[in-house]
């Protein structure tokens, strides 16, 4: 290679070199640029979420002067706030008024007796009409409730009730109770009826002298129902009015029952005289529970089952029903739904029942309780 191609090539490397240098440093030229203008970028948007927070801070601090300035204008006091209360309420009270109104109204228009609406209006109590008077009484939280479901009682096409299970079979046994008053009945009819059980007065204590009696028709009923299969009770109509009077009954009774096989409950008819004065009018509700106690616990003694037969007046007003809990009870009660939530084994829910062989009207029972075993 000549003088002259060696300076040449140095010259072209030269130059190559000088390029290169140009190209690096327009290339970092354009980087910073690049990085010159994010940061420029991010500052203006700094500076407009700046301006902005500044603008909303001072349209709040706007509106919480305007509501400083109101509330300065309209200061309520507390008489003030006890007026409107005090209206509110009134308003609130008045609209319920109207609305228990229109529904007392409804009812009653409808056919609704006075003592139905006011236990549909207070079902937190026990209603009982008596004496010409309602009494209000608080269902106790102590004593125990029944676990019939209403809608289980049903309404046969012949007018009869029956409890039913939740297959729809019959849970309930059909049953009558008789005295002298339904005459002589013919019990094989009465059994073709589907009676499974009869109670038979044994007896009763005269209201005004107080002397005991036999039902005159007590053996022919029972021996007639026990011979046609149809297990038996039998009940008492008291006047009792002393614990030795009550004693005095049952061992009527047990000394009428010996001999026979009576599988269902012996029972104390308690029930309010009514039209004459009775011997029983001016006895305490403590004296009531007290001839009741002395009656189921003679009975008990004798190795029968006591039961107590009343109405709402007997179980409610006449009875404590927290010392008679233990018995078993037969409950009167001429409408349906059944109007009762303690605990009661057998509900008596006519006395205009019709059953063959039997001449006069006669009491209807649904009963819940297997006594026979």
């Amino acid at each position: 290679m000549t003088g002259k191609d060696k300076q040449e090539k140095m010259n072209n490397t030269s130059m190559r070199r000088s390029r290169r240098k140009q190209q690096a440093s327009l290339l970092t030229n354009i980087v910073f640029c690049l990085i010159t203008l994010v940061v420029l970028t991010g500052c203006i948007f700094l500076l407009l979420q700046n301006y902005s927070l500044k603008s909303e801070t001072r349209e709040t601090m706007g509106r919480v002067q305007e509501l400083e300035e109101l509330s300065q204008k309209y200061i309520y006091s507390q008489a003030d706030m006890d007026a409107y209360l005090s209206e509110a309420s009134t308003l609130a009270r008045q609209e319920e008024k109207e609305a228990l109104l229109g529904e007392l109204k409804q009812k009653m228009t409808a056919g609704e007796s006075t003592v139905s609406v006011l236990r549909g209006l207070f079902p937190e109590d026990v209603v009982v009409y008596a004496d010409n008077g309602y009494s209000f009484f608080p269902v106790s939280e102590t004593l125990k409730k029944h676990s019939y479901a209403y809608e289980k009682f049903q309404i046969q096409n012949n007018g009869e009730i029956v409890y039913i299970d939740d297959v729809q079979q019959i849970f309930s046994a059909k049953g009558i109770d008789v005295s002298r008053h339904q005459g002589t009945i013919d019990w094989k009819r009465v059994a073709g009826d589907q009676i499974a059980y009869a109670f038979i007065r044994a007896g009763f204590r005269g209201s005004t002298e107080g002397k005991i009696m036999e039902d005159e028709y007590f053996e022919d009923n029972i021996e007639g129902a026990l011979d046609h299969d149809i297990d038996v009770g039998v009940y008492f109509y008291t006047q009792a009015i002393t614990e030795e009077e009550a004693i005095e009954e049952a061992e009527f009774v047990l000394d009428l029952l010996e001999p026979y096989d009576v599988t269902y409950p012996v029972v104390f008819d308690l029930e309010e005289v009514t039209g004459d004065a009775a011997r029983t009018d001016n006895m305490t509700r403590e004296e009531h529970t007290k001839a009741a106690i002395a009656f189921c616990e003679t009975i008990k003694k004798a190795g029968y089952t006591p039961m107590i037969y009343g109405n709402l007046k007997t179980f409610m007003i006449m009875l404590d029903m927290e010392q008679i809990e233990e018995y078993d009870k037969w409950f009167a009660y001429y409408d349906a739904p059944v109007y009762f939530p303690y605990e009661f084994a057998i509900w008596q829910y006519t006395s205009k029942g019709s059953v063959d062989g039997v001449g006069s009207d006669v009491d209807l029972n649904v009963c819940m309780k297997d006594y026979t075993r």
